[in-house]
């Protein structure tokens, strides 16, 4: 099954989008500790795109896919692309040094690659698509 969500790039929207995913994990077999798992490392990317990318512009969207099995969980964000963010060159900062800078921010796409089985950011002309999946565990 397939849903869909979009929304404008505001801040307050983020609520809105854990909610929606929230809502369409709950279709699956997944522990209350796997649903908030998911629904911290769609926020993420969906925080970094709407704050950082699009400055919190609401004349920009931003689109939520989840395409789901019985084995896979798969979520795409959609948006227009900005041409800030090469995931393709991104390495995962050492936490220590994060510590130690004592900077405020800088972890969230480490908990992302550590929550999700794939991360993938593809360009498509005007837009990029994070694909993010996830494997159920049905036992």
């Amino acid at each position: 099954m397939t849903h869909h969500f979009k929304v404008n790039c505001l801040r307050d929207n983020l609520k809105l989008i854990r909610e929606f995913v929230q809502t369409v994990l709950t279709e699956y077999p997944l522990s209350e500790i796997e649903t908030n798992q998911l629904i911290l490392a769609v926020d993420e990317v969906c925080s970094n795109l709407i704050i950082h990318a699009h400055d919190c512009n609401p004349d920009i969207n931003i689109e939520i896919n989840i395409l789901g099995s019985e084995e896979l969980i798969l979520f795409e964000i959609i948006h227009k692309n900005t041409d800030n963010f090469d995931f393709s060159q991104y390495k995962n900062p050492s936490l220590k040094k994060i510590v130690q800078e004592r900077r405020k921010g800088g972890i969230g796409l480490i908990l992302v690659n550590k929550i999700m089985d794939n991360v993938e950011v593809k360009n498509e002309n005007t837009f990029n698509i994070w694909r993010m999946s996830k494997y159920i565990n049905a036992g």
